[in-house]
């Protein structure tokens, strides 16, 4: 399997264009045929149709028969699951931050007391420039 054959990533993929999230936003109102997802846009059913197969292949929306009715539903399951990944991710790089905000805080007070300076070194005497003799 390839990175881009996962679900997750089909979902991001489909979530990029504009076109899709909005057909994504007119679905959680309520399930629509294409017809109807159609009208608000300047392009043809078949454009559309393209749309919604690229969203069922991700998993973010089902279609159903009735009769002649084919009405697509938004499947929120996948959502869930993008944002289950996005929110893990969050809560890495908000670790990572927050470790760095504490070693940026220690640097800035300086050496604790009893500290060694690294590899046996003293510390170099602070600057004398700009005071008078």
């Amino acid at each position: 399997m390839t990175v881009t054959d996962d679900r997750l990533s089909r979902t991001f993929a489909a979530l990029a264009d504009p076109t899709r999230r909005a057909i994504l936003a007119r679905l959680a109102d309520g399930d629509a045929a294409v017809g109807e997802l159609a009208e608000p846009f300047e392009m043809t059913q078949q454009a559309i149709s393209k749309h919604l197969k690229v969203l069922e292949r991700a998993g973010l929306i089902s279609r159903s028969r009735t009769a002649q009715y084919r009405p697509c539903r938004l499947e929120p399951a996948q959502l869930d699951s993008a944002a289950g990944w996005i929110d893990e991710h969050r809560r890495v790089w908000a670790e990572r931050f927050d470790r760095l905000d504490e070693h940026i805080a220690a640097l800035r007070r300086g050496p604790a007391p009893g500290d060694q300076p690294a590899h046996g070194k003293e510390p170099a005497p602070p600057s004398q420039e700009g005071t008078q003799t």
